[in-house]
């Protein structure tokens, strides 16, 4: 169980804080809004789909490779803001890019089938550095003797989730009057507000290496420990991408309204702000398996509720308000179980590796396999299918469990 770190100074907390509010800002204005944007320039619902894909693609190989230069080189503040430059400069390309289409007859139909998925593909490659850098970072900075800091990671992290919700409501109150046209402006404001912030980090904490290489990954994952915390991740990732991808058009499906829609999204990140502020008052009465496995049980049951009579809205909201175990408490205990096994200079890489493999290849299967079940047999088979994946990360938890408690023997 992890407990609480030495003390550590309020400023540098404020300016994790400051990142995750501006980083998560930046993905609540982008994926609710780019597809209307992409429509709105003539591109096809096929290559919308194609452009969204991208984000998980990405997430596959650019979180290792940026986590990969930070292990090796020590300098994780460093490339934060190299890859929130980058952010930057496809933002930028995005906003430029109408005017440019613009141009003579004939250009138009390659910027938007060419240029624009490219800079989209580098945004994505850069602010998929941003999160297990800045999440190696802060629990260097909260680790101690006793483990990672829960308390305070969680009221840190919170602010990502403000930022989130700040943005979806927020942009959908000036898009109105502006029209789509001003997306890729508030694109390109909010990131270079992350540049900004990203220039505000403590560098101080950061570990310098020189001359010895980085101990390698893979010993660690072929330990069963290890390999089976993963393959809990993956499941219960899974199982929410039936939420993620589909709970809007199921929700519309049932007849309800986009306001509806909004409000069920509201609920779920209001109660995950809420998990992530007050944690330090009941996260260590469980353990960091003991939560997974909680997490994974109330996956289970959410999405059979879902499967059964997710259009009820009683069944919906109780639904949403698990969110708070499901997504915020299993996520504060996986980001301290990273850095439990991959701790110093394997710490970027064990971050980057939950992303790639919880995230990233989950995100994948779970959209591509969703899509097939939902038009073979409904939304009903899709929320089952959900509810069996939660079922299976419970055992994978149970598996980690046990091999933890094996090694501890020995």
């Amino acid at each position: 169980m992890s407990t609480a770190a030495a003390p550590t100074p309020q400023r540098p907390l404020r300016a994790f804080a400051g990142l995750w509010l501006a980083y998560f800002a930046t993905i609540g204005l982008f994926n609710p809004y780019a597809p209307l944007w992409f429509q709105a320039l003539g591109m096809s619902t096929l290559a919308i789909g194609a452009i969204a894909s991208l984000q998980s693609w990405t997430r596959l190989l650019a979180p290792y490779a940026w986590s990969w230069a930070a292990d090796h080189s020590g300098a994780r503040v460093a490339l934060i803001r190299l890859a929130a430059a980058g952010c930057v400069l496809g933002a930028a390309g995005l906003a430029l890019a109408p005017w440019l289409a613009a141009t003579p007859t004939g250009q138009a139909a390659w910027l938007t089938a060419a240029l624009i998925p490219a800079l989209v593909a580098l945004l994505f490659i850069s602010n998929g550095g941003i999160v297990p850098l800045a999440e190696a970072a802060l629990s260097q900075l909260l680790t101690g003797p006793n483990g990672m800091d829960t308390s305070r990671y969680g009221r840190v992290r919170m602010w990502g989730s403000v930022g989130f919700i700040a943005a979806v409501v927020a942009a959908g109150v000036l898009l109105q009057p502006l029209g789509i046209g001003a997306f890729p402006w508030l694109v390109l404001g909010l990131n270079a507000t992350l540049l900004a912030v990203a220039w505000r980090l403590p560098s101080g904490h950061e570990e310098r290496h020189t001359g010895v290489p980085p101990p390698p990954v893979l010993p660690l994952l072929r330990q069963p420990a290890v390999a089976w915390f993963f393959a809990s991740v993956f499941f219960t990732v899974l199982a929410h991408t039936s939420l993620y991808a589909f709970l809007s058009l199921y929700l519309v499906d049932s007849g309800y309204g986009k306001q509806a829609v909004g409000l069920a999204w509201a609920v779920s990140v209001a109660v995950e702000v809420l998990f992530f502020r007050l944690q330090g008052r009941w996260f260590n009465r469980l353990s960091l398996h003991g939560w997974l496995a909680l997490a994974a049980g109330v996956t289970a049951l959410r999405f059979a509720a879902m499967a059964l009579a997710g259009a009820q809205p009683v069944v919906l909201v109780l639904a949403q308000l698990t969110h708070a175990i499901t997504f915020a408490g299993h996520h504060a205990a996986c980001i301290a179980l990273v850095s439990r096994h991959f701790p110093g200079r394997l710490r970027g890489r064990g971050q980057a590796l939950y992303s790639a493999l919880g995230y990233g290849l989950s995100g994948l299967l779970g959209g591509v396999g969703g899509g097939w079940l939902i038009e073979r047999a409904g939304f009903g088979a899709l929320y089952g299918a959900a509810m069996l994946a939660g079922l299976l990360a419970l055992g994978c938890v149970g598996l980690a469990w046990r091999a933890e408690q094996a090694a501890a023997r020995h």
